[in-house]
């Protein structure tokens, strides 16, 4: 097998714990705010479960900055593995305390490595992996993603919150021991430092031609590194490409959070709790997560076969039709109509909301971020759209069930929803296609 496979697999190992922090909150929340499961003195009241929630992605908008920082500065494969060593001392901190400063603390701690993993992984992926394979590569993501949203929604009911961060805890020292002993640093960070020797040693192991096709590789690396020169994160907007770019990468970031993914995510037991199916609201949140881990491995079959644009307008579409629907059901739920004939459309919405989110607007904004900036500044670009994705996160994520009890459930979604409608002419008009193109190639097609 291609080593380029082995080094992708094992950076994204920490992908998976970071998803494992995103649906924590699903099986936790009800027991934090349970006298009998709560480890504090009294229950959590509903303002201190929305900061336990909320503090994750308030924190992810630090760690693009602290992390793109560091992955200029030491490289990307060590600054993932700093990355891992928060998620493993908040875990712990998880699974012992007895005080809600406690938690608070450590799921903004668990939100600043969120936030450099989803700056550094597609930063990664996409510096060691060819034109051929980008696409696949960088949507795998998403597959470890969606494995640790399944682990989280599997697991958490049936343990005790001790267990249950002692379990999680074992993962990034998993990680650390395998990324360190098995993946190489990006050959494009030893290039930018001129540590050619180096980068040669990175290329041959994880490309399978020989010394003539390594040598050509590192020359045309050398060459685009000089052509783009040395920049920062305000030079995007002296380049019209580098602007194009920008503006492609924030709006698809926007149109992923305003399709209320971070809800689904947080909120999903809570959600079926709220909306009275017939299901037990674990099994929901469950059966939610095995549609995640198995469309998950769509998109990296397809992308590279279909085009990014024609899996972006699909989603959109999809959905814009789960969500309205689903809004339609609490609306109805919420004036006191008689909905039981009806009790199986939330778990249908959301599934079908979840397999076409899987399609393109889960793993295609990461993936295409890696893929639109060049070299000189791909860490900045991406650590100012990363911390654009998390400060919406923050406030979808702290503030809708305030707003939803205000204006109600079903309009909350339908908002949504009519996100995903914009999204559909902006995936059309304004995002270009990537597919089968160098990252010269791109550049220049955004300069036209």
């Amino acid at each position: 097998m291609n080593y380029i496979y082995v080094a992708a697999f094992t950076a994204n190992v920490i992908s998976f714990i970071a998803a494992t922090s995103l649906t924590w909150t699903s099986p936790i929340l009800s027991k934090l705010k349970n006298e009998t499961d709560t480890p504090f003195s009294s229950p959590l009241s509903e303002d201190e479960a929305s900061w336990v929630s909320s503090l994750l992605p308030l924190g992810a908008v630090f760690g693009p900055f602290v992390y793109g920082f560091l992955a200029d500065w030491i490289g990307r494969k060590l600054s993932l593995m700093i990355c891992g060593v928060p998620f493993l001392l908040s875990y712990l901190a998880l699974a012992f305390g007895k005080a809600p400063w406690i938690y608070y603390a450590a799921r903004f701690l668990i939100g600043t490595s969120v936030g450099g993993v989803f700056t550094v992984i597609p930063m990664y992926v996409g510096e060691i992996a060819q034109d051929s394979n980008r696409g696949a590569l960088g949507s795998s993501m998403n597959c470890f993603l969606c494995t640790g949203l399944l682990f989280s929604y599997a697991v958490g009911p049936y343990v005790s919150i001790l267990v249950f961060n002692l379990i999680l805890a074992v993962f990034p020292v998993i990680f650390l021991v395998l990324f360190f002993l098995l993946a190489p640093e990006s050959p494009h960070f030893y290039a930018i430092k001129e540590r050619n020797a180096d980068a040669k040693t990175a290329l041959h192991k994880i490309r399978s031609g020989g010394n003539e096709v390594i040598e050509e590789e590192l020359n045309e690396m050398h060459a685009k590194i000089k052509e783009d020169g040395h920049a920062n994160f305000f030079d995007i907007f002296r380049s019209k490409g580098l602007t194009k770019a920008f503006f492609i990468s924030v709006g698809l970031i926007a149109f992923q959070q305003f399709s209320g993914i971070n809800v689904v995510l947080f909120f999903a037991q809570i959600l079926f709790e709220q909306a009275g199916t017939t299901l037990e609201p674990e099994i929901c949140s469950i059966i939610i997560g095995c549609t995640q881990f198995i469309t998950s491995f769509v998109t990296p079959l397809v992308v590279d076969r279909l085009g990014r644009k024609i899996l972006l307008l699909i989603s959109a579409v999809g959905m814009a039709i789960s969500e309205f629907p689903l809004g339609l059901y609490s609306y109805l739920k919420d004036d006191n109509k008689d909905v039981s004939s009806i009790s199986f459309l939330p778990i249908l919405c959301l599934i079908g909301y979840i397999i076409t989110y899987n399609s393109a607007f889960g793993p295609l904004p990461w993936a295409m971020m890696g893929e639109l900036f060049p070299a000189n500044v791909k860490s900045s670009a991406s650590a100012v759209t990363s911390a654009f994705c998390w400060f919406l996160g923050f406030l979808i994520t702290k503030y809708f069930q305030s707003i939803s009890d205000s204006i109600g459930m079903g309009p909350s979604f339908w908002i949504f929803a009519s996100c995903c409608v914009v999204a559909i002419p902006f995936s059309f008009l304004y995002v270009i296609e990537t597919k089968g193109k160098s990252l010269k190639e791109i550049q220049t097609i955004l300069s036209s």
